[in-house]
């Protein structure tokens, strides 16, 4: 039986919905970097990010290669470096709107005294 297309997109938001795993994303939009690059970067223990990193590496968001002892990742497409940025941008303007209605507030608060 097929999965809904509404139930797919949940669980590729439910799989992007860890801090380290959206650090790495950010991260990567730059271009590829060794795992040591990342662990300073992000500053978790090396099981933890290997952990998320392997929930990003199963579905094929980012790719590993190996250049002789070191373990280099990178982001499979640029889809998702678009992504973070539109995230970005919505939150931006969710904040925008956060902070013009915390204004308004505080002048509604100041005029009824």
């Amino acid at each position: 039986m097929a999965v809904p297309l509404y139930q797919a997109k949940a669980e590729f938001f439910r799989m992007l919905g860890h801090p380290v795993r959206i650090r790495v994303l950010e991260l990567l939009q730059d271009g590829p970097l060794p795992v040591r690059d990342l662990l300073a970067a992000i500053e978790v223990e090396p099981s933890s990010l290997s952990q998320q990193l392997a929930v990003l590496r199963r579905p094929g968001i980012v790719t590993a290669t190996r250049e002789g002892s070191t373990v280099v990742y990178e982001l499979a497409g640029g889809d998702v470096a678009e992504l973070m940025r539109a995230a970005r941008r919505i939150l931006t303007e969710m904040l925008v709107g956060r902070d013009g209605l915390l204004a308004e507030l505080r002048e509604a608060g100041v005029s009824s005294r």
